[in-house]
């Protein structure tokens, strides 16, 4: 699990549009890095569809929004395209990135244990520092609380 204050965990992952997501490419940038378990599902495409929403305003404070998930690209473009999402979305499909960032986790349900992604959010600083963290996150609001909180690192 990576701390705040700390140096973000670099990624190569393929996107949704054919192209390469790579972290160390975005400094200078403020990124805003939401793990979340699988595309099309009901919790997962509200939260994908509350940031698409934000884009621009997130845009205008200097800031890239990333969606990341073990689907692959292709699962990626379709879900992008059926929900009209304006989001990068990145193919975790080896889970490497998931779990250098301690999202990749067990988790539990009706009394069966499996490993999956736990949904969380991450804003790096331009120099690539980990500046903010939000673990396991509910989706009503936390795309707003994420730009506020970007926001008010500009004012």
């Amino acid at each position: 699990m990576i701390e705040e204050g700390k140096k973000a965990p670099d990624f190569s992952l393929p996107d949704d549009i054919g192209g390469e997501v790579r972290l160390s490419k975005l400094k200078g940038r403020l990124v805003v890095l939401y793990f979340y378990p699988k595309d099309d599902t009901s919790g997962c495409t509200q939260e994908a569809k509350d940031f698409s929403c934000l884009a621009e305003e997130f845009a205008a404070v200097g800031a890239d929004v990333i969606g990341i998930s073990p689907d692959s690209a292709k699962s990626h473009q379709k879900f992008k395209t059926k929900h009209g999402l304006s989001v990068r979305l990145a193919a975790d499909e080896q889970k490497e990135t998931a779990i250098a960032y301690g999202v990749w986790v067990e988790k539990s349900m009706y009394g069966r244990k499996y490993m999956g992604v736990e949904r969380s959010t991450f804003l790096i600083d331009k120099s690539g520092k980990l500046l903010r963290s939000w673990r396991k996150v509910r989706v009503p609001g936390h795309a707003e609380e994420v730009l506020e909180t970007v926001k008010a690192l500009k004012t």
